[in-house]
């Protein structure tokens, strides 16, 4: 008699959680790694199964059941997300040719202090996928959120709809153990990595993956073989029907688009310990489960990176996706860390594009746009073509001398490209096409929207409108200039309520905003009578600013916050700087002759002066001294830095206080640093200061030397 005829049966929670692990292997075998076990009958039946107990007990349904894919409740809405690691961007290599790799490594070798006759460096090569970014978090093991990557800080929660696709495992595998990497700092800014014994084959606590979703080209033609055979519309191209699909608000329809997923980085980190190089955390993203593109290598060098590039250049057409370059990123993370960033992008990894797919078309018109902040370029309108992925229409000429080098004419037949893929340009004239008496193109003097003067300042490349207050194009952007904190300070005074004000017509210049009623606001759509007094009574409040406020707020071009204050304080009132000449302008602290010229355009313009005329009509006031007048300045010559929060201050009037008194605010700690505010959450930037043996201050302590 044998053991097995006296095993009791599996309870429905265990066998439950048997069939759960047998449909994540069989997923992963199929969607991943192409290479199914069992038929698709057998994996239906298995599915059939699970979905019968978890109906049975739904005590037993969890979040990384495979029956959890499809379906889901219809969503009223995408609800923001606020990414705990920002998605930043990295930067682009426009030169398409080897030159491209050749100057990424010689900027990082640069960085890095390699002599020539150093090492090559090592650097992960990949594919720049076509899709949509997305960050999926997973706790314990369990897929518990999907975001997209929105602005980098915020994105949008489409955890329902990326639970369709099932290359994306709800649960991620253990994996073996591997050799142990170095954690980075705390509070790097690519993850969060924290010690904890030997983590790095287990399941992290949590583990943000970063990577693509896309669609394949194969996948994409059959979703419109099935749209024509429907009689309904069909998609453009892959990229926006999978952009689409994420975004859509009933997951049942994002389940029935077959997108794809590639891992190519990480977010917030805990519990885990990363390896030393990209390349090695890729290999472990593939061990959990998800899938990392086969088409990648460790390079060596400049050289490496350029045979990449040719390698997957001459195989692209063949890809079963759509790309539109490689990425090149330092393999070593150690590295990495010691490269940092330049403002938002990594000096560690770069975008290598590809040449665009170019087309044939006409010139049919050459017309002038005028820009939110009053840039003035010519754009090609063209005969529809189909270029990547899109119908054309019109085409960017940048700017004069651009239009000029290119010498593109009415009538011409040009080649046009989508330059980055995106915004689409005129490459090239075919002139032994060019009509008879196609006048050459320039310029307009006057803004075609008000009639302002056009200029193009000196070694400038473009044109701009001077009406900034009067134009049209720029009315939004001037209001909501004027509006910002760091000006006037219109609390409630938004995008969206600018854009209504100004497309219904109550708002054409700056002083309608003081002249609006109750009833003109409340007839807004989704304006409540409180929203629409709350508005005037901020409004209201407005009127009472100061002098380099006002200034800073009229969007005179060059003239920033600190340009502001110093006029302010050199002038004394508005009506001296109006009338002040360029020779006058100069005298003031770190007024150039750029910024000089900037202000006397700007005050030459009738219509300029005449809405500050009007402003002060409606009420809006400061304080104003005599001219060249000089308050006591104890902080001159020194210079702070401030960082984090401030028990009674915001950082704004902080900055405003230490510069009255004088002082110059810097934006980051160095050895000409001489002193560092410091409140709650104060992050690098006192390190710094301790470091480099800085004094710091708390909030009590500025004010005892503001009192000095």
């Amino acid at each position: 008699m044998t053991p097995d005829l006296f095993a009791a049966e599996p309870t429905p929670a265990e066998r439950a959680a048997d069939l759960r692990a047998q449909l994540h292997h069989h997923a992963h075998r199929y969607y991943v790694l192409d290479a199914p076990e069992i038929p698709d009958a057998e994996y239906d039946r298995l599915f059939q199964e699970l979905q019968a107990i978890e109906a049975a007990h739904p005590e037993l349904l969890t979040a990384d059941s495979p029956t959890q894919r499809v379906g889901g409740k219809i969503l009223d809405g995408l609800v923001p997300v606020r990414h705990a690691v920002p998605m930043l961007s990295i930067q682009t290599e426009t030169d398409t040719t080897a030159a491209g790799a050749e100057a990424f490594d010689a900027r990082v070798r640069r960085e890095l202090g390699l002599a020539e006759a150093d090492p090559a460096v090592e650097y992960a090569a990949e594919l720049k996928f076509d899709g949509l970014a997305i960050n999926l978090r997973y706790e314990h093991g369990v897929l518990v959120q999907a975001a997209t990557r929105g602005d980098g800080e915020t994105g949008e929660d489409v955890t329902q709809n990326i639970r369709t696709i099932g290359q994306i495992p709800l649960m991620l595998a253990p994996t073996l153990p591997a050799s142990r990497g170095s954690l980075p700092p705390e509070g790097a800014r690519f993850a969060l990595g924290r010690p904890g014994g030997e983590t790095h084959g287990a399941i992290p606590e949590v583990l943000e993956v970063r990577g693509e979703v896309y669609m394949r080209r194969d996948d994409f033609e059959r979703l419109n073989e099935r749209q024509r055979e429907k009689g309904e519309k069909t998609y453009i191209n892959p990229r926006n029907t999978a952009a689409g699909a994420v975004r859509q608000l009933d997951p049942a329809i994002t389940a029935q688009r077959p997108l794809s997923f590639f891992a190519y980085g990480l977010g917030e980190v805990r519990g885990w310990t990363l390896p030393d190089t990209h390349s090695g955390l890729l290999e472990a993203l593939a061990a959990f489960g998800l899938p990392v593109c086969a088409d990648r290598c460790v390079a060596q060098g400049a050289a490496g990176l350029v045979a990449f590039h040719a390698q997957i250049a001459a195989k692209r057409d063949a890809l079963p996706f759509d790309i539109d370059g490689v990425v090149y990123k330092v393999n070593s993370l150690a590295l990495q860390r010691e490269l940092g960033f330049k403002t938002r992008e990594p000096r560690w990894a770069v975008a290598h594009k590809y040449p665009a797919q170019e087309q044939l078309t006409t010139v049919l018109a050459i017309d002038v746009q005028v820009g939110r902040t009053g840039k003035l370029t010519p754009v090609a309108k063209l005969a529809p073509v189909f270029v990547g992925g899109v119908t054309v229409t019109n085409a960017t000429l940048h700017n004069e001398d651009e239009a000029r080098r290119k010498d593109v004419r009415i009538g011409d037949t040009v080649i046009v490209r989508r330059a980055g893929d995106v915004i689409p340009e005129v490459v090239a004239v075919l002139p032994e096409k060019r009509p008879e008496g196609a006048a050459i193109f320039t310029m307009p003097h006057t803004c075609p929207v008000c009639g302002s003067a056009a200029v193009r300042e000196e070694g400038e490349v473009d044109h701009r409108c001077t009406g900034g207050l009067f134009c049209g194009a720029q009315r939004k952007q001037a209001i909501l200039h004027y509006a910002q904190r760091r000006a006037v300070d219109i609390e409630g005074l938004g995008d969206k309520l600018v854009e209504q004000l100004v497309d219904a017509g109550v708002v054409k210049t700056l002083p309608d905003l003081y002249r609006m009623g109750l009833m003109a606001l409340a007839n807004l759509d989704r304006m409540a009578e409180k929203s629409a007094q709350n508005v005037l009574d901020a409004l209201e409040k407005s009127k009472h600013t100061t002098l380099p406020r006002f200034l800073f707020g009229l969007g005179i071009r060059h003239v920033g916050e600190a340009t502001a204050k110093d006029l302010a304080r050199h002038f004394g009132n508005l009506d001296a700087i109006m009338d002040a000449s360029e020779e006058q302008l100069l005298e003031v602290n770190d007024v150039g002759p750029t910024v000089a010229q900037s202000l006397r355009t700007f005050f030459d313009q009738p219509h300029n002066r005449e809405v500050v005329e009007q402003l002060r009509a409606c009420g809006v006031h400061w304080e104003e001294g005599a001219p060249a007048e000089r308050a006591a300045q104890p902080l001159a010559g020194k210079t702070f830095v401030l960082t984090g929060t401030f028990p009674t201050l915001r950082r704004e009037q902080a900055k405003e206080m230490l510069e009255a008194a004088g002082a110059k605010v810097a934006g980051s700690v160095s050895k000409k640093t001489d002193y560092v505010v410091a409140g709650e959450e104060a992050g690098s930037k006192l390190d710094k200061a301790r470091e480099l043996g800085v004094a710091v201050l708390d909030e009590a302590g500025m004010r005892a030397l503001l009192a000095t």
